[in-house]
Order: structure tokens, then sequence, then C-alpha cells
């Protein structure tokens, strides 16, 4: 139940993150004017602003002139709540919030679960802006950080769980120092973005455990290096094209915090070291 009601308020989340994909790289603000549409601007309705419904019931068109709404907009918002409830089904447990510390363990709780949905909106923000623009925008990384580290230190400070923000901390500077020697190394094939996204993800990463932080690091190397890969086999793309990063750090970052664990743990017992 609980995943589903995060799932309904991450389609609402998603609407908002539609406005901050167009507005952000343009540089508008994200509050006002109201949301318009982009061909006639005029102000779109509250009913006609209900995730997805909205969408459907107008068949993708602005109910003013009646131009077409790009699908990208209801799928934003269908996509945004299918993550919002596998975040909550992946970090929020009635078993935390059971016997004598009952309050402190739902705080501590539900303390998690606000920073992970707050990335998974970020993560959905920057990688649609990143394939858009090739740029990962400070006015979302940088807060990104900060917020994270107010978050989990409040966890902490509440569950008690000091290593893991320690192990939070050294991943945070592990990724960026990583991410920044391959920018240094080669100028044309790293971003500084990318390097700060590496710090906001390495603090997530090693919040969780260390399986999670090398795993999450290793699966974008590995799919951004295979999409790399599979362009330049189709002569879609040459070793000097710009591939955004961005997205595979996202995707692998994910794919470290929910099933870093298991990973790690099958390749270790190959080697009979699980």
């Amino acid at each position: 139940m609980a995943a589903i009601l995060v799932g309904a308020f991450g389609s609402l989340v998603g609407s908002f993150l539609n406005v901050v994909i167009f507005r952000v790289p343009a540089g508008f603000s994200v509050v006002f004017p109201p949301s318009r549409c982009p061909s006639c601007f005029a102000r779109i309705r509250a009913f006609d602003n209900i995730p997805v419904v909205s969408w459907l019931v107008l068949r993708g068109k602005c109910r003013d002139c009646r131009v077409g709404i790009s699908i990208r907009y209801p799928l934003v918002e269908l996509c945004t709540a299918g993550f919002f409830g596998v975040v909550a089904l992946r970090f929020w447990s009635g078993d935390l919030i059971s016997g004598s510390a009952a309050f402190t363990n739902a705080l501590t709780a539900a303390l998690i679960l606000i920073a992970y949905l707050y990335l998974a909106a970020v993560s959905v923000v920057l990688a649609l802006i990143d394939i858009d623009t090739r740029t990962l925008p400070n006015r979302i990384v940088l807060p990104s950080l900060l917020v994270g580290i107010v978050l989990l230190s409040a966890a902490t400070l509440i569950g008690s769980d000091y290593s893991a923000l320690l192990r939070a901390g050294i991943g945070s500077a592990a990724l960026f120092l990583a991410y920044g020697m391959l920018a240094f190394a080669s100028p044309g094939g790293m971003g500084l973005g990318d390097v700060k996204l590496a710090a906001v993800l390495g603090l997530y990463l090693g919040y969780l455990g260390w399986s999670q932080l090398v795993v999450g690091a290793f699966i974008a190397f590995l799919m951004g290096g295979l999409f790399g890969l599979t362009l330049m086999v189709f002569r879609r793309a040459s070793r000097k094209t710009s591939i955004p990063f961005g997205p595979w750090m996202l995707a692998g970052a994910w794919g470290g915090a929910l099933v870093g664990v298991p990973i790690a743990r099958g390749y270790l017992s190959l080697f009979g070291l699980a």
C-alpha cells in the first residue's frame, strides 16, 4: 500500500519535473510563470494538469491551440510514479516501525526514504537534461549534494548508524576523486558536471554499503562503454563523439542501490570468497 501511495505521489512530482527539465537549461524560473503551453503560451488549467490523465483526455494536444504535446510529458510522469514505487519498496518496511523504538525507527526510515526519493526525482531530471543538452546543471547537482548530506546525517544522528555516514563521506570523496582524475586525464571525455554528480552518487551509494558503491560505479562504466561501442559498431558515433555519461552514471548508481549486494555476492562466490 505504501508503494502505491508513494507511486501516486510520484506522478504528481513527475508533472513538476517536466517543468524543471524544460526550464532549468533555459535559465528560467521553475515556479513562475505557472505552467503554459510551449506553443501558444496559454496557461494550463488545473483540470488539464492531472498527470497522464489530462494528456489522454486531450489526446496529446493543447486545449487552446490544438498543437500536439510531446508524449514525453506523460511518460516522465509514469516513469517517476513507477520509480517512486520501486524506491518505496526498497527503502520502506513495516518492520522498521515495530518494537519499543517505534518512533525512532520510523523517523529514521522516513528520512532515508525521503533522501532516496529526492535522488530518484533528481535522477529523472538530470538524465533527460544531459540527453537534451549534454550538461548537468549546477542548479540541480550541487543542491542535491547538500540535501543528501542533511537528510542522511539527520537519519544517522537519530538512528545512530555512524558507520553508514562515514561510508557515505568516503564514497563521495572516492568517486569525486576518481572522476576528477578521469576528467583531468581526458578533458574531452569527462565533464566537470560528471565529476560533481559522482560526489552526489558516491554519497548515496556509500551510505548503503561498499557493495552498492563498487557495483554502482562498475555498472555505470560497463553500460556506458557498451553503449558507446554499439554506436561505433553501427557507425552512429566515433571515438571523438560526445556521448552524455550522466544517464549511465545514474543508471549504474540505481543498479548498485537496488541489486548491488546480490551482484557482489554472486561475483565473490565465483572465487569462493562469499
